[in-house]
């Protein structure tokens, strides 16, 4: 049968059992390979390519020829150019786990098969569905740049998989800890651990304050923008304890110097084996300096503070992220039982009293006086 006109062919280079596509697009012959050996396949790209000229949405050879490697330069250099403090953790992500699996890839020939494939034989490592998810996030990043870019890098994007997580924080430090935590410890560490549990600041805010930040006289410590995990400043209220040991910190140093130094004067950067002996010399071995901060926002409610201003101290940016600490413990729970107990009783000696007086029930005092002498 004649080939209809515009319908483009398929045919086999001599030294290929692939099959090759020709078409016209803007009246220019295009040339591609069909990637497979079935002649029967070649024609339904073929097809596929014809249409995509004729409704004018042929994405063109060069969107076709955009590898995976690709999107993730250009999404390394966009964290690079807007500073994000997280540069090193992505690129680790990417080197040690994506690209081995996605480099050397068209971006326009990743499905979600490939997808589900990869979080199959990440979860085959053992690797953590929190772990996986950043990993898809960035991923799905580096497409999501590739489709907004100028011309586009990626016509149709994957669907991306999100696994659920379990990671709402389990620790708390309790006040009989907090003593055998800090038992002997340098004033700088048990500074540094009093102000993460009464404000609930993260280790990397506390350590990268300087004496400037804290205004002795007004009682405030300052974050500044641009300083915190959200860009945002941030000011909080010292108790009196905090006051007392800032004072003892800061003391004899200048504007610029860090508020955490060790007796040596040395600043400090990494505090995690002093953290963990001090865990361990406690009797609390799994506890994360991460719990201060969830210990502080069950003290702070606790103490009366709405949410809000709980929220604006320790910097969580939404309620969503703030809820997921599940700022609830046994002592709590068992409070609030009593209170509930109580209630119900109060509640049943009421009705009680009530049904007394509807059905005339006499009281006690009425019951013990001598029956009437009057005649009647």
């Amino acid at each position: 049968m004649k080939r209809q006109r515009g319908s483009g062919r398929i045919y086999k280079q001599k030294t290929s059992d692939v099959w090759w596509l020709k078409y016209y697009r803007h009246g220019r012959p295009v040339r591609e390979s069909s990637g497979t050996t079935d002649e029967a396949e070649a024609t339904k790209v073929l097809r596929k390519r014809v249409a995509e000229v004729t409704t004018g949405t042929h994405p063109g050879l060069e969107i076709e020829r955009v590898k995976v490697d690709e999107l993730a330069e250009d999404f390394l250099r966009d964290y690079r150019i807007n500073g994000k403090k997280s540069i090193d953790d992505v690129e680790a992500r990417w080197r040690l786990h994506l690209a081995p699996v996605f480099s050397g890839m068209k971006a326009a020939y990743v499905t979600s098969k490939h997808l589900a494939q990869y979080v199959d034989q990440r979860q085959q490592e053992d690797a953590a569905n929190a772990t996986i998810n950043r990993e898809m996030a960035a991923l799905k990043r580096m497409f999501s740049l590739g489709h907004k870019a100028t011309p586009k890098k990626v016509l149709h994007m994957p669907a991306f998989p999100y696994l659920k997580e379990n990671n709402v924080r389990q620790g708390f430090l309790e006040d009989s800890q907090f003593d055998k935590l800090v038992q002997g410890a340098d004033l700088w560490f048990r500074t540094l651990v009093e102000c993460g549990a009464t404000i609930g600041w993260r280790h990397e805010e506390l350590i990268a304050l300087r004496v400037k930040q804290i205004d002795l006289e007004h009682r405030i410590i300052r974050l500044e923008p641009g300083t915190t995990k959200n860009d945002e400043g941030r000011e909080a209220p010292m108790t009196d304890t905090m006051r007392q040991l800032l004072t003892a910190c800061v003391e004899g140093k200048g504007p610029d110097e860090h508020v955490f130094t060790r007796p040596d004067g040395s600043v400090v950067c990494d505090f995690r084996k002093t953290w963990q002996n001090a865990c361990d010399r406690a009797g609390l071995p799994d506890l994360l300096f991460h719990d201060l901060r969830r210990t502080a926002a069950r003290n702070l409610r606790r103490a009366g503070l709405t949410e809000s201003m709980i929220m604006k101290i320790g910097g969580w940016k939404t309620t969503n992220v703030f809820h997921r600490y599940a700022i609830v413990d046994r002592r709590d729970m068992a409070a609030a039982m009593r209170q509930f107990e109580q209630h119900q009783r109060q509640l049943a000696q009421a009705r009680a009293a009530e049904n007394g007086h509807t059905l005339g029930i006499q009281d006690d005092s009425e019951a013990e006086k001598p029956p009437s002498t009057k005649l009647q």
